[in-house]
């Protein structure tokens, strides 16, 4: 049986930095933002996140808070749980303290390009030394290497342990594949906000966001309603926000989402080298269309 806490709407949390430290006030006010938006979990520390550069304290300062601030309010993933070496990572997954934390989310190792044999072995063993369930994540956007299907597959029958993925692998091919073969428990989720409407209407279980960092109302609704079989109304809500898709990605993840959280006054546009803030030109672009998608969702 699939695990209902992870079907819906989960948003890959931005880190606000003020000056170069992370900005607290501004985490509390996204997560309560995001909450009273109707998002169904957090994933914390992900790429959106800019986890590739937090310090070890960083991230376990900011995995407390928000742990903290979220309370049981809504189920918190922990997105910090990739990387390149397999050992390494399974004995941070073995000492790690994982009070309140539901599952983690861990992405294909990056860089090494490793065979479909090595992915597998990879995360079995993550699955078998962590005690709460694992989410893959393939995104060979940014590992440079792909999970195929019959991997994922393989992985999936693993059991309860192997929660499901978050495939970003912009093939709605390769996710057919996934969904047709899965066993029942397992969640297939989007990882590309772009292809959250059609991925659910093909039978999906939802989506970690990054644009519901700033519409989770509108974005959350999209995703209930589709799965709740609407697809004229789910259809008509993802044309609503899609413009907003572009600017996002025009200058980079989490670049566009920090300009646009910028724009609601919900945190400063501040990124962490080697990432560099949004340019002017690209703001003005991204908070002309952000406005003209708040005034349409007004007027419903």
């Amino acid at each position: 049986m699939k695990d209902q806490r992870f079907i819906g709407t989960g948003v890959a949390v931005v880190t606000p930095f003020d000056q170069g430290q992370v900005d607290y006030t501004a985490l509390g006010r996204i997560l309560d933002h995001l909450i009273d938006g109707g998002v169904n979990y957090i994933v914390s520390l992900g790429s959106t996140g800019e986890a590739a550069t937090l310090s070890q304290e960083e991230e376990r300062a900011i995995l407390d808070f928000t742990l903290q601030h979220v309370g049981n309010r809504i189920p918190v993933m922990a997105g910090n749980f990739g990387g390149n070496d397999t050992r390494e990572l399974v004995d941070k997954v073995r000492s790690f303290d994982f009070t309140g934390i539901s599952a983690i989310l861990s992405a294909s190792p990056a860089y090494v390009k490793p065979s479909q044999e090595g992915i597998f072995r990879h995360y079995a063993a993550i699955a078998e030394a962590s005690p709460v369930p694992v989410m893959l994540y393939n995104v060979p956007g940014r590992t440079r290497s792909n999970m195929e299907w019959q991997t994922t597959i393989r992985l999936a029958n693993l059991g309860a342990s192997i929660l499901g993925i978050k495939e970003a692998s912009g093939d709605l091919v390769q996710a057919s594949h996934i969904l047709h073969h899965a066993p029942d428990h397992f969640l297939v989720l989007s990882g590309d906000d772009e292809l959250a409407f059609p991925l659910v209407a093909m039978g999906g279980d939802g989506v970690i966001s990054v644009m519901a960092n700033a519409l989770p109302h509108a974005f959350s609704q999209m995703v209930a309603t589709a799965l709740d079989g609407d697809l004229y109304a789910a259809r008509t809500l993802n044309a609503l926000t899609y413009p907003l898709h572009q600017w996002l990605y025009a200058e980079g993840n989490p670049v566009g989402i920090k300009a646009a959280m910028e724009c609601l006054n919900l945190c400063g546009g501040e990124v962490r080298l080697p990432l560099t803030e949004m340019t002017a030109e690209g703001k003005k672009n991204l908070s002309d269309i952000l406005h003209k998608i708040q005034a349409k969702l007004q007027m419903r």
